[in-house]
């Protein structure tokens, strides 16, 4: 019985290896990245990216560096008040979608507005990767 054990064991690891992330630990990783305002790491090593946020031209996608600046930008003027995980899929192999609910309100307001953030992800090796990012009210 314990060699059974021990070989089930053995067997598990290669799934829970380092360097692996699962799309709900990116989901969790964009939802903190998005509440500190951390452009860099919301984007993450991804080469391109398509933006659909205000201020950004949605026709094609952006260089890391400029889709960093741009979403600092839109951060700028803003106040996270809440942002939950919403929704978690994979829509096929190696493709899945994480869909946030965000509470803010703009810097010198008071009035509360919401946004539904959805974040389009690629497994790429053994990593989900920033593909897309679409805002709407």
């Amino acid at each position: 019985m314990r060699f059974a054990s021990l070989s089930l064991i053995l067997l598990l690891l290669p799934a829970l290896a380092p360097g692996q992330s699962t799309l709900s630990d990116a989901a969790t990783k964009a939802k903190d990245a998005w509440t500190a305002h951390d452009a860099e790491a919301l984007v993450g090593k991804g080469s391109n990216i398509v933006l659909q946020i205000p201020g950004a031209d949605p026709s094609s996608p952006l260089g890391r560096p400029q889709a960093i600046e741009l979403l600092r930008r839109y951060f700028r003027d803003s106040e996270e008040k809440s942002l939950e995980i919403t929704a978690t899929r994979e829509v096929e192999a190696g493709k899945g979608f994480v869909e946030l609910t965000r509470r803010y309100v703009v810097t010198g307001t008071s009035e509360e507005r919401r946004e539904t953030l959805f974040l389009g992800y690629r497994l790429i090796g053994r990593e989900w990767r920033l593909v897309e990012l679409r805002t709407a009210p």
